[in-house]
Formats: C-alpha cells, structure tokens, sequence
C-alpha cells in the first residue's frame, strides 16, 4: 500500500554543505522531519558535487519518512561557473559580461536535459541560450541546425 504524501518542499542546497541551520531546519522541521537524517543522506549522495548548488524537491510522508531527489544545478550557475562569472548582468539588454558559444550551450543542455521541459536538444539549447541572453551573456556563432 503506498504512503500518503503530506507535504513537498523544494529547496536549493549546496552539495555536501548541509546543515540544520536556515534554509534546512525550518523548513523541514515545520512538516515534522527528522532534520539531522535528511543532513546526513544529503552529504552523503552529494559529496563528488561538494560547493555546487543542487536543487532537491523533498517527498514527506504522513507518518513523517521522507524521500528526496537531487537534481542538476540550475542552468544559471552552469553558465556561471563556465564563464567564470559571480553574477549576472544588471543590465543585461545593454551591459553584456561574458560570451558563451553554441558547444558550450549543448554541452549545458545535454548535462540538463532530463530536468528541462523539452523533447529534443535543439529546443534545450535555445532555452539554455534565452537564460544566458537574460543574463547578459553573449550567444556567439550559428546557431547549428540538426538537419
């Protein structure tokens, strides 16, 4: 018989780097987890991507067990950590910051691909590139055609 779901809670969690402080404890105490468990099976299943930040959607159960699945990193700090960046632009339609090119955009949409909402790499890539263009990231090149 499966359990009844009581709550889902989303969070963005560094990788290996969880601790019962905010944003963890709160909003894990409040549904009634047992803060310290999800800590430790969190750093345990993420200590290869130690300092990245992972989303994680949290499943929590009526006789409060939980069950978490780990994600890829946001597009966002992908293209980030490839351009070296610590933010994006404020001004992103005038004030550019950094370039990225067509492989680069592929390389992202591939690694998040099963995250994103779409069927096919072309569609991911221009998702990928409109994130980095909102950033204030510069898309170089031609954008390749799958024919």
């Amino acid at each position: 018989m499966a359990k009844e779901i009581s709550a889902l809670i989303k969070l963005q969690v560094k990788g290996g780097a969880a601790n019962p402080s905010p944003p963890i404890g709160p909003a894990l105490g409040s549904k009634g987890v047992n803060i310290m468990e999800f800590c430790k099976q969190f750093n345990a299943r993420t200590q290869d991507q130690a300092g990245k930040v992972l989303p994680v959607i949290i499943t929590v159960y009526g006789d409060k067990s939980f069950e978490f699945v780990i994600k890829n990193p946001p597009v966002a700090i992908q293209l980030m950590e490839m351009t070296k960046l610590k933010k994006g632009s404020a001004e992103p339609n005038r004030a550019k910051v950094a370039s990225v090119n067509w492989d680069q955009i592929k390389q992202i949409a591939e690694n998040k691909m099963n995250d994103l909402n779409a069927f096919e790499i072309d569609s991911a890539m221009r998702m990928v590139a409109g994130t980095a263009r909102s950033m204030g990231i510069t898309v170089t090149g031609e954008f390749p055609s799958a024919k």
